[in-house]
């Protein structure tokens, strides 16, 4: 078309005659793609160069087109072109324009009569005022909500509300001062108000507008609104509007995850309310299903409402059983028993899948010590019943419970485990499957102490389970349930059941049932990784099966069977070794190759189990393993770059994405965009982005050609937030490319790369780690970033610039103070009303998360005062008000603990320039050395001896102190208890070194002999080898106080030289062995025979003879 016949047809658009318009329209709405195309690029034309007419017109086609189409669509197109984003034309409207629009929009509004398009208005006159209202641009706007709210049109007062809702979610302090006036007039309708729309509108916007109000007792003001709320709620129901009553449901859903403790003062009648609805058969399933759903989104609100609903235990044991009573909801489908996998929830209905899943929820979020007591009550009726489904629901249940109950479980195993295996003899197979089932539940939560107290009744039971043929779905089941309980197993457990378990697996190998074979493979491979070597005996039996497999399941309908082989013949060869696998690997790698050549489709499942047998075989083969990288990596590479496969759309828009349809789409809703992502595409990214690390870490240098490579795929997926697996794979390959790039470079294999290449790469990683860092959400992933980066630091060393320490040591003052306000927030829950000791229980748990944080900043800055010395010094001063505070007597011991060993690195790597400190620290130092935690006590005590051994003159003026605090240590009835031998040992090292350092200034006569009587020390190695060099240095020199009078505690230096050259090298350097030799051969040629006899007597037969025989040597 050209333009001037475009320009024709704008300008006839654009007329006098609403026609060419609303033609215009309709064609943006074509099923006819030129037509479409050609009305968008005429339509994005007007909005370039004429935005004025273009939203005038679309407002007027609003008031006066008879058609409903035109309309909704003009609605939408408006709503996009007033939204604040990339389309946004109201800034570039005259003042005419858009007072004109305003008041056209509120026209419209009241007259309009189609529901959905007075919904679609009312969400564009939102966005709109959202955009403006904050700079007073639409001074009309609240007074004719207000207005309308209380007219007689109920269309009206409900399109009112709508936009309230939306407000108070958008802009929600703009509308805080008119509290007072919100509050009469939510309390108005909710309580009287004969339209029901209106009601939800009500109901809608006052919990929208709850949940802005940032003070509790601004919200309480609006505590009388609750039982508006609720009859809003069950007068729908009374009248039969259950679409009515479930919109009110979502809405109350809403408000009990973000403000459960606003429902407390009533929660008895709120959730009694509930469980009446969803204990009501006679209503649909789905709102009975939004009943429970309200309730336990009650009992997963931990964090804002710490155990609120433990404090109704009528009402957990109310849920549980409507739970139990939809378990049984489920039907003996014949399907179910052919044994296909397709068919595996043949039978189970939606009433059973809330039951099971709300269970597991339950469980979690209030804890065993709730729910225990619960189950114990209700179990037993089930499983004394005649019915089926009754036992099938009691098995089901306590599967689903374990995770959440394990701790309570655990204390209670003998009865848990009774239960189950009774059941294994039932005469329905559904119940035996379910009896399996929940074996292979409990292994895996409650392990491993199921494994070590019940291995003797369980695994045999499974054994016979593998025998029921007339079930190939119990067979199939039962060794699947091996899987699950040799995953938590040790060698000395499985070995002695090996031969029959082995043989049975082998045997339903052979089966012709798919289901069954792959249960099989499953079990094998998860045997032969828990059995390590022991597998070796079985493996001439095991394998040819398992190549048979491999090499001809090439049919469609096989594909999971080949990628089971795949997996177990990896895992088979790794627990057996190198040696044992070699002639088969090499028959196994080409298959693989053969298959890795050949076109697969994007849902065949040997793509991710190649991945991971790729990966398992280089572990098996090490550096054997090279040649075949050409062809792992290139397929490999692709994988970890796969794009999330993500669909975004309007949270409320009709064209959903339904949930239900695809098990393999995830769906989260953030603001009003929900948005899908395939969970296979990022399942086979994280499993690729894994596999790049463990090639990186077993092959070291040898990964050297693919480094680059990696880095550029690997260092963006830091920030991947679609994934956690993924992002954690990314960390951790950090410090393994940097390592394998160093290597490279030192053993001359870098193609001719010198440390520059290494600094490049460093220069790529750290920053981008320290930046990732800094917005990571998981607090156990930042704990892991922190390890990495301080791996890479450990790595890169020198290499870094003052730019880079800058920015780490800026991020490390944001993680602590990050981690300050998370502990506040933990403390603050703890003050709630409800708290309890299950809130204790997972509030410890989310400290030593805490703590782990701490340790690895503790980690770097040691990295950083090892690398840098007294360079880092200045760094350290702008650290010191964020580390001071952690020496305080209200932190946790590791808190303290990490601040001392801080320190401690200061002083040992920086020496004279870190003398300065000691004024100010050494202070803490001594308190700390008494401290109750012994690992506070040994971080002080090493920290004494660093001052004692570098500190000079500024050290002496504390030695009567430090002396006496050493001493209170070494001194105390329980300093050599395991708990406390650590402690112990750093404090005689600390000892030697005043003896060492400040001879002169102690009164050595009597504190050598002391020290010397601690000694031997045994169990801190490092501090071992220091100690007894020192020793052996104060002999050669002959030390008077040492030796003492006459000689008199030579005896005892004999009889520590022997219990030290006894352990091996564990005590002592190679160095300072052969320096102690050489002093016992002098003593034995330079003292009398007498004195030798003697001290000779006085050892072991045992160590006479180790000492003879190395004397003589």
């Amino acid at each position: 078309m050209d333009s001037e016949s475009t320009q024709q047809q704008v300008a006839a658009i654009l007329g006098a005659d609403p026609a060419p318009f609303e033609t215009l329209i309709s064609h943006l709405m074509s099923t006819s793609n030129e037509q479409r195309s050609q009305a968008e690029s005429i339509f994005n034309l007007i909005k370039q160069n004429d935005p004025n007419s273009l939203a005038i017109k679309l407002a007027n086609l609003l008031t006066t087109s008879p058609h409903i189409e035109p309309r909704a669509m003009s609605a939408i197109l408006l709503r996009k072109l007033l939204t604040r984003d990339d389309d946004f034309i109201w800034p570039k409207l005259t003042h005419s324009t858009q007072s004109s629009i305003k008041s056209l929009l509120l026209t419209c509004i009241q007259h309009e009569q189609s529901k959905s398009i007075i919904k679609k208005l009312c969400d564009t006159i939102s966005e709109l005022a959202s955009s403006i209202l904050p700079e007073n641009q639409w001074p009309e706007i609240l007074p004719f909500i207000f207005h309308s709210v209380t007219s007689d049109s109920p269309k009206l007062q409900e399109s009112a509300f709508l936009i309230f809702a939306q407000l108070a979610q958008y802009i929600g302090g703009i509308l805080v001062p008119y509290t007072k006036d919100l509050h009469s007039v939510f309390l108005q309708n909710l309580n009287n108000s004969s339209n029901p729309d209106v009601r939800i509108a009500a109901l809608s916007a006052a919990i929208n507008f709850i949940q802005c109000l940032a003070i509790a007792s601004q919200r309480d003001r609006f505590q009388d609104l609750l039982p508006g709320m609720m009859s809003t709620l069950t007068e729908a129901l009374n009248l039969g509007q259950e679409a009515t009553a479930q919109e009110a449901l979502e809405l109350m859903i809403e408000l009990a995850g973000t403000e459960p403790r606003f429902l407390r003062k009533q929660l008895v009648d709120v959730v009694g309310a509930m469980l009446q609805i969803a204990e009501a058969e006679s209503l649909e399933e789905g709102t009975r299903h939004l009943a429970i759903e309200f309730v336990i989104t009650l009992t997963e609100a931990r964090e804002r409402a710490p155990g609120m609903m433990r404090k109704l235990p009528q009402f957990i044991s109310r849920l549980f059983a409507i739970l139990m009573k939809m378990l049984l909801d489920v039907e003996d489908e014949v399907l179910w028993h052919s044994a296909e996998a397709e068919h595996e929830d043949a039978g189970e209905t939606s009433n059973y899948s809330v039951g099971q899943e709300c269970l597991d929820r339950l469980a979690i979020a209030v804890g065993g010590n709730t729910i225990v007591p619960v189950a114990s009550e209700q179990l037993p009726a089930y499983l004394a019943a005649p019915e089926w489904q009754k036992h099938h629901a009691a098995l089901i249940s306590l599967a689903q419970i374990a995770e959440g109950c394990s701790k309570v479980m655990i204390k209670n195993l003998e009865q848990v485990v009774n239960m189950v295996l009774n059941s294994f003899q039932d005469r329905h197979p559904r119940v035996r499957w379910a009896a399996i089932n929940a074996i292979g539940q409990l292994s895996t939560d409650l392990g491993p102490d199921l494994q070590v107290q019940y291995h003797n009744r369980v695994l045999p039971t499974l054994a016979t389970a593998m025998d029921d043929f007339q079930s190939p779905r119990v067979q199939a089941h039962a060794a699947s349930a091996v899987l699950n309980f040799s995953e938590n197993c040790t060698p000395e457990i499985l070995t002695p059941y090996l031969d029959g378990i082995v043989s049975k697996l082998l045997v339903l190998l052979q089966n012709g049932k798919q289901m069954v074979q792959e249960g099989a493979l499953t079990a094998l491979a998860s045997v032969a990784d828990s059995s390590q070597e022991h597998f070796q005996k079985y493996y001439d039996a095991v394998m040819p099966y398992l190549k048979t497999i491999l090499v001809n399941s090439t049919d469609k309908s096989n594909r999971m069977l080949r990628a089971k082989a795949m997996e177990c013949i990896s895992l088979v060869g790794m627990a057996v070794g190198k040696d044992k696998f070699r002639d088969d690997a090499k028959q196994v790698m080409e298959v693989l190759m053969s298959l890795q050549g050949s076109q697969m489709e994007t849902d065949d499942p040997t793509t991710s189990y190649m991945l991971q047998a790729w990966a398992r075989l280089c572990k098996c083969l090490g550096q054997d393993f090279l040649p075949y990288m050409s062809v792992v990596m290139p397929p490999l590479l692709q994988s970890a770059q796969l794009k999330p496969d993500v669909t975004i759309s309007s949270a409320d828009s009709d064209n959903e994405l339904d949930e239900s349809d695809d098990d393999s789409m995830e769906t989260i809703t953030l603001g009003d965009k929900r948005i899908g992502i395939k969970t296979s595409v990022l399942e086979e990214k994280a499993t690729a982005c894994n596999m790049l690390c463990c090639y990186a870490d077993e092959l070291k240098e040898g990964f050297y050609p693919w480094i680059d490579q990696v880095a550029l795929t690997l260092v963006p997926l830091l920030k991947f937030y679609f994934h956690e697996e993924v992002r954690k794979a990314a960390v951790s390959a950090m410090p393994e490319l940097l390592r394998s790039a160093k290597l490279a470079v030192e053993k001359g294999i870098a193609q001719g790369r010198n440390e520059i290449y290494v600094k490049q790469l460093s220069d790529y990683i750290v920053p981008a780690l320290v930046e990732a860092l800094h917005k990571e959400p998981d607090t156990e992933i930042c704990a892991s970033m922190l390890d990495a980066l301080n791996e890479c630091l450990q790595i890169s060393g020198l290499l870094l610039d003052e730019g880079q320490v800058r920015s780490i040591v800026d991020e490390i003052k944001h993680v602590i103070t990050a981690s300050s306000s998370r502990t506040s927030e933990r403390a603050e829950r703890a003050k709630a009303e409800d708290f309890d000791a299950e809130e204790g229980e997972l509030l410890r748990e989310e400290n030593e998360q805490e703590e782990e944080v701490f340790d690895q900043v503790g980690e770097i800055l040691g990295t950083l005062i090892k690398t840098f010395k007294a360079a880092f010094l200045p760094f350290f001063d702008e650290l010191s008000s964020y580390l001071v505070p952690m020496w305080d007597k209200d932190k946790t011991t590791e808190e303290r603990r990490i601040a001392i060993c801080i320190f401690d690195d200061v002083a040992e790597q920086c020496r004279e320039a870190a003398l300065k400190y000691y004024d100010t620290y050494l202070p803490f130092l001594l308190e700390a050395c008494n401290d109750e935690s012994p690992d506070v006590r040994q971080a002080a005590v090493y920290g004494l001896g660093v001052c004692a051994e570098h500190g000079g003159s500024a050290f002496k003026s504390l030695l009567g102190e430090a002396l006496s605090r050493l001493y209170v240590v070494l001194r105390h009835p329980n300093a050599v208890q395991p708990e406390n031998i650590l402690a112990y040992d750093n404090a005689v090292s600390a000892l030697g070194k005043i003896c060492n350092f400040h001879h002169d200034s102690i009164d050595s006569a009597q504190v050598i002999p002391a020290w010397l009587n601690c000694l031997p020390i045994k169990d801190d190695l490092i501090e071992a080898k220091v100690v007894h060099d020192q020793l052996c240095s104060m002999v050669e020199r002959s030390d008077r106080e040492l030796l003492g009078p006459n000689n008199e505690y030579l005896p005892k230096v004999v009889q520590i030289f022997a219990e030290v050259l006894c352990a091996g090298r564990d005590l002592v350097t190679e160095q300072t062995a052969s320096r102690m030799i050489t002093l016992l051969r002098q003593l034995q040629q330079t003292l009398p025979p007498a004195t030798l006899a003697s001290i000779w007597s006085s050892l072991q037969p045992q160590q006479q003879l180790t000492l003879q025989s190395m004397l003589s040597s």
